[in-house]
């Protein structure tokens, strides 16, 4: 469960922290966590925007704080710009961008930026995420972030916010990396199953069904060392500060600090909605989220995905019986409950559709192929997303090599 918020006293020194990306979401918190009578300065690194946020810094249109302008400390136009930039060093490194690990790392671009002091956060959708941080960064001390934030940039450096602020975050030290490797192609043996409502439930690929579960959940695949539980203890003590300062300055009073574990069972859960609605938005032919729920073979599809990954994530992350979304259902909507709440989403549409329409690169990896990957690496298989994850990635190959031959 989220901890209680303590409150850290003002910094005695600078604390520099640095956005990568300035697109609606990361302008929204950097805006929060920006205090410079507190010693706590903001920076941005902006693509598009950079002109209009470096003359008139952000301006933001919230739901939550009314109207009000956010001057940075710095705006850079690339990395290479902020790592030049007088700091003594960059304390918090926060990504915000989309992930796109098909189309280049992440963890490369901002590798200027890391000190030996510094703290990376990650603020993006999907799992496996943080890998090829902790790979190229195997000490420093990692922060995954889940944020459910409805925000947009209604034109070049003007932000509207319009509901919820709630973000949780929690150290990332090792404990949730596993083989994500396992080819697609190869041969494995077909999972068995046994009815859950009207989606089947799951069953680690090889295991047979107990008696009174049915799947028992495997042992966790990864032991702490002692290098995981000090980047734990640290990015545990880095994000309570973190928290602190959304919450105590920033008046985000839904942040939330968790544990590594839970933080992970979050980002499963939150996948539990975009790896359902938002490749079958574009495979629907540009449906949105309140037409999909309404069209009741799509609604019983829709059902399946959700419920396919809410079987398979404890299974995944190693936890034990009865510790899944289950568990704390206060904290986890079921699948019922956002398939319910979405027949009123009237005339919303999932950014992977914003994406497609717009023909820019999906986050297909993170939302849909690394499950995938990660649960058959755990001897966990999810036929119905890793039909929808094939599909998609065809279309998305076929429509860029169109592209390419000049036929689009």
């Amino acid at each position: 469960m989220p901890e209680t918020i303590k409150r850290y006293p003002d910094p005695d020194k600078p604390v520099h922290i640095i956005f990568v990306g300035a697109g609606a979401v990361g302008c929204f918190y950097a805006s929060r966590l920006h205090h410079p009578s507190k010693n706590i300065h903001v920076s941005l690194i902006a693509r598009s925007n950079y002109k209009a946020l470096l003359d008139n810094g952000v301006k933001l249109q919230t739901h939550s704080f009314g109207d009000y302008t956010f001057t940075p400390h710095a705006v850079f136009p690339n990395v290479a710009a902020a790592a030049s930039a007088p700091v003594q060093q960059w304390d918090y490194v926060i990504v915000t961008t989309k992930a796109l690990p098909d189309r280049g790392d992440d963890s490369a671009l901002i590798a200027p930026l890391i000190g030996p002091n510094s703290c990376i956060v990650l603020i993006q959708n999907g799992v496996g995420v943080e890998a090829p941080y902790r790979t190229r960064f195997p000490s420093t001390p990692i922060i995954s972030a889940v944020t459910v934030v409805s925000a947009e940039q209604i034109s070049l450096g003007v932000i509207r916010q319009n509901r919820w602020t709630r973000i949780h975050l929690g150290p990332y030290s090792n404990s949730a990396s596993f083989d994500t490797s396992t080819p697609a192609t190869k041969d494995r043996e077909a999972p068995s199953a046994t009815p859950k409502g009207e989606t089947g439930g799951l069953t680690p690929t090889g295991s047979s069904p107990s008696p009174s579960s049915s799947a028992p959940s495997p042992s966790p695949s990864h032991t702490l060392t002692p290098t995981d539980l000090a980047l734990q203890q640290k990015g545990h003590d880095l994000a309570a500060r973190l928290t602190s300062y959304l919450v105590h300055l920033g008046s985000i009073r839904d942040a939330h600090l968790s544990s590594e574990s839970h933080l992970q069972l979050i980002r499963w859960h939150k996948l539990c909605i975009n790896a359902a609605f938002n490749p079958c938005s574009v495979l629907s032919g540009g449906l949105g989220n309140a037409e999909m729920v309404r069209d009741l073979e799509l609604r019983l599809f829709l059902s399946s995905i959700m419920y396919e990954i809410w079987d398979a994530a404890p299974l995944i992350l190693g936890l034990p019986k009865g510790e899944g979304f289950d568990k704390d259902p206060k904290g986890f909507a079921a699948p019922e409950k956002i398939l319910k709440s979405t027949e009123r989403n009237v005339g919303s549409k999932p950014s992977m559709l914003l994406d497609w329409e717009a023909g820019r690169p999906l986050e297909l990896e993170v939302i849909v192929g690394n499950p995938v990957r990660i649960a058959r690496g755990r001897g966990v298989e999810m036929p119905r997303l890793q039909g929808v994850y094939a599909l998609l990635r065809s279309m998305q190959g076929v429509r860029e090599r169109r592209k390419r031959e000049g036929k689009l």
